[in-house]
């Protein structure tokens, strides 16, 4: 069966609803995975997406925040989400194929501004998110399984603009990054995109504060697709679609695309 997925943070699916519809009608993944939705799962716009195809949904959503949604046009049965360090917020949701591949969908915590847990509880709270990503994959070890979402890191050094000048910044902290490298492990995850793109910098992500976010091209590459070692040998096709980040009124980060055959 195959078919293809991409993952966006949208920053505000009620906001950017419009954009959401243009990615649909132009790109038209057969699955869309969505983070920081930002609003309860009851506001969600269903009648326009189920309009252009996308008939099924597996949501958590809150009012205001964070929020992940899989939208798909093929059937998908919900199969649960976690709570990971329990900070009450809706961070990951899970979804099943009928082939039994499970999609997973999560918004890692930002961290906020100073990589330091003692001076900023929100580091805390992502490094503590991803530990317990780590125990689950070692205690639930993962197959067929995909895994997608805005995981606010950026872990290589051509995932950044600058490794260097980003050694000390929230998303390239060494610190951050062997935890996610941890995780990772945990399971066995293959990064799909940079098993298609195997070199070159790459980003997902372009800040707001850059007057010219283009031509600075100040990027990191914060957005992730992986697959478990039994399916990963399936995946192809990864693109990262730059011209998102130049559309009216654009969420920060840009969609990004694998295709499987499965």
């Amino acid at each position: 069966m195959p078919f293809t997925l991409a993952t966006w943070n949208i920053n505000s699916v009620r906001l950017r609803e419009a954009l959401v519809a243009r990615l649909m009608t132009e790109e038209a993944p057969d699955i869309l995975c969505l983070q920081e939705i930002k609003t309860p799962v009851d506001k969600f716009p269903l009648d326009l997406f189920h309009s252009l195809g996308y008939r099924y949904i597996v949501a958590r959503g809150q009012k205001g925040y964070n929020g992940v949604a899989i939208l798909s046009k093929l059937p998908v049965m919900d199969v649960g989400d976690k709570d990971f360090a329990n900070l009450g917020h809706a961070r990951h949701v899970a979804a099943r194929l009928e082939n039994g591949v499970t999609i997973h969908n999560f918004y890692v915590p930002a961290g906020g501004d100073i990589p330091d847990r003692e001076q900023n509880v929100k580091f805390g709270q992502k490094l503590d998110f991803l530990t317990e990503m780590r125990d689950w994959f070692r205690w639930e070890r993962p197959d067929r399984a995909i895994l997608v979402g805005d995981l606010n890191i950026a872990p290589r050094e051509d995932d950044v603009w600058n490794h260097k000048q980003l050694l000390k910044i929230v998303s390239h902290t060494p610190i951050e990054v062997d935890h996610l490298h941890a995780a990772m492990e945990a399971g066995s995850w293959v990064d799909v995109t940079r098993q298609d793109i195997p070199s070159g910098l790459l980003y997902s992500w372009w800040s707001y504060r850059a007057a010219d976010w283009d031509a600075a091209d100040k990027g990191r590459r914060l957005d992730h697709i992986w697959a478990t070692p039994d399916i990963a040998g399936a995946a192809h096709g990864s693109r990262i679609l730059r011209p998102c980040r130049g559309w009216e009124q654009p969420s920060d980060h840009v969609p990004v695309f694998a295709s499987f055959d499965l």
